[in-house]
C-alpha cells in the first residue's frame, strides 16, 4: 500500500513540494560548492586527489610499505615524542608561528629528519636561507645533479621552482640546481638532518610519474627500516579533528534537510492536535462565592481593618451628602454633631459606634468579629439615615443616594 495515501491531500501536496525543495536545494549546491579536488587548488595536501594534490604520493608510500601517518595535531606534540627514527614531510607548510619555529628545531635535535618545500618550508628550517627566485619561470625546469652525495644521484627530475636558496653556508650542499639556482639543498643541523626542495613539484599527483621524481622523493626521505614517517597537514592551515571529517556540502545539507524535515512535521501534523471545536466558558462566580472569597482573602491577610474603613469612608461621604456638606473634611465626633443637629431623631448609639469605626479604620489589631460588627453598624446607621431624613431641607431623595453606594474609598 502507497504510504502517501494515507495522508491527506493538502498534506501530500505539502510533504512532494519539500521533497522538490530538498533535491533542488541539494542539486543547486553540488553546482555551485568548489571542487576541493580541482586542479585550481594549489595545495599539495594528500586529502587532494587533483594536480597539484599529494594523494598519489601519500598512497603510493603506504603500499610501499612505509610506516607513514597524516599529522594533523599541533605541530608540538610531535616535536615531545620525536627522535632519530622520526622523518617528516612538510609540503608547502605556511606558518609564522614561533611556537612552529621551535617544534622543527626540537626535531631536529633529536635526530629527526625533514623535507620541507617552497619558501614557507625553508622559513620554518634552520638558517632561513630560502629566498625568492630571482627570475621568475612558471615552465617545469629540467633539474641539473650538482652534488656529490647520493641524493644528487636519483635521476632526471623535473620541477617548477617557486623559491631559491643562499647558499652562503658551507654546510649547505646543492645537490640539484635549475638555470643556475639552488633547487634541492640537504645539509645536517644538530643531530638531525634538513632536505629544503624549491618546490613540491616532484610529489604532486600530476608529476610524481615524470621521469625520476619519486626516485626523489624517496631519497630525500631515507631508507624506510627503522624510521616513523609523519606527513604533516597541520601548517596547511586547518588542525583537523575527529569532528572535521563531517564538515563540508554533507554537513550543510543534513542541517538543511532537519530544518525542512521540521517545517513538514510542523505544518502537517501541528494542526491536528488542536481542539476540534471552541472550549467552554468558565462559569462565572455566584455573588455569594465572591464574597465568600473576599471574606477569606480579607481573614487571611488579617486586614480586618481595611474591611471597617472603607465602610466607615463610604458612611462618612453619605452623611455629608445627606447633610449638604460634600467634600468635607470632618472628625467622627464633629460629624456626629452635625448628624445629630440636622436629624435630630438619629439613633442613639450613633456617635458610639462613629468613634469606634474611625478608631477601628485607623487601627491594626481587630479581630474579624470586631470588624463585621462595626461594618453591620456602619449599614445600620445609613439605613437609619435614610429614613429619617426630613422632606423639605435641601436633602437629596433615595434614588439619588442609592446610585452611589458603590463609590468607592478615595
Amino acid at each position: 500500500m502507497n504510504p502517501l495515501s494515507r495522508l491527506d491531500e493538502k498534506d501530500r501536496r505539502l510533504l512532494l513540494w519539500f521533497l522538490g525543495i530538498g533535491l533542488a536545494l541539494a542539486a543547486l549546491t553540488g553546482f555551485l560548492l568548489p571542487g576541493a579536488n580541482s586542479n585550481e587548488n594549489p595545495l599539495p595536501s594528500t586529502y587532494l586527489a587533483g594536480q597539484h594534490g599529494a594523494r598519489a604520493a601519500y598512497e603510493t608510500l603506504l603500499r610501499a610499505g612505509y610506516p607513514i601517518e597524516r599529522w594533523e595535531q599541533p605541530l608540538g606534540e610531535l616535536a615531545t615524542k620525536a627522535g632519530p627514527e622520526t622523518v617528516v614531510i612538510f609540503a608547502q607548510p605556511f606558518t609564522r608561528e614561533g611556537e612552529d619555529l621551535k617544534a622543527v628545531r626540537t626535531i631536529l635535535e633529536r635526530g629527526g629528519r625533514v623535507l620541507s618545500t617552497g619558501f614557507w618550508g625553508g622559513f620554518i628550517l634552520p638558517g632561513e636561507a630560502a629566498t625568492s627566485p630571482k627570475e621568475f619561470n612558471f615552465a617545469a625546469c629540467k633539474l641539473e645533479p650538482e652534488g656529490l652525495d647520493s641524493l644528487a644521484g636519483s635521476g632526471e627530475a623535473w620541477m617548477v621552482p617557486q623559491a631559491t636558496w643562499t647558499a652562503a653556508n658551507p654546510v649547505h650542499r646543492v645537490e640539484y640546481g635549475c638555470v643556475g639556482q639552488p633547487a634541492v639543498v640537504e645539509y645536517g643541523w644538530g643531530k638531525g638532518h634538513v632536505v629544503w626542495w624549491a618546490s613540491s613539484t616532484p610529489l604532486e599527483n600530476g608529476s610524481l610519474a615524470r621521469a625520476h621524481n619519486l626516485d626523489l622523493l624517496l631519497n630525500s626521505l631515507g631508507p624506510r627500516e627503522g624510521h616513523r614517517f609523519y606527513w604533516d597537514e597541520s601548517l596547511h592551515g586547518v588542525v583537523r579533528s575527529e569532528w572535521s571529517y563531517a564538515a563540508g556540502p554533507s554537513l550543510t545539507l543534513l542541517w538543511i534537510g532537519l530544518c525542512a524535515l521540521g517545517l513538514l512535521v510542523v505544518f502537517s501534523f501541528s494542526r491536528r492536535w488542536g481542539p476540534v471545536r471552541d472550549l467552554a466558558p468558565p462559569p462565572r462566580a455566584a455573588p455569594t462565592e465572591y464574597l465568600q472569597a473576599l471574606g477569606s482573602l480579607y481573614c487571611n491577610a488579617g486586614a480586618g481593618s481595611t474591611a471597617v474603613a472603607v465602610a466607615w469612608e463610604r458612611f462618612r461621604r453619605q452623611a455629608l451628602r445627606i447633610c449638604g456638606l460634600c467634600g468635607q473634611k470632618m472628625s467622627a465626633a464633629e460629624l456626629a454633631a452635625l448628624i445629630r443637629r440636622r436629624l435630630p431623631g438619629a439613633d442613639v448609639g450613633l456617635e458610639a459606634d462613629m468613634a469606634a469605626a474611625e478608631e477601628a479604620a485607623w487601627g491594626e489589631c481587630v479581630t474579624p468579629r470586631e470588624a463585621l460588627k462595626l461594618v453591620q453598624m456602619m449599614n445600620k446607621h445609613y439605613e437609619g439615615l435614610l429614613t429619617a431624613v426630613i422632606p423639605g431641607r435641601g436633602a437629596p431623595n433615595r434614588q439619588e443616594i442609592e446610585s452611589n453606594k458603590q463609590e468607592r474609598a478615595s
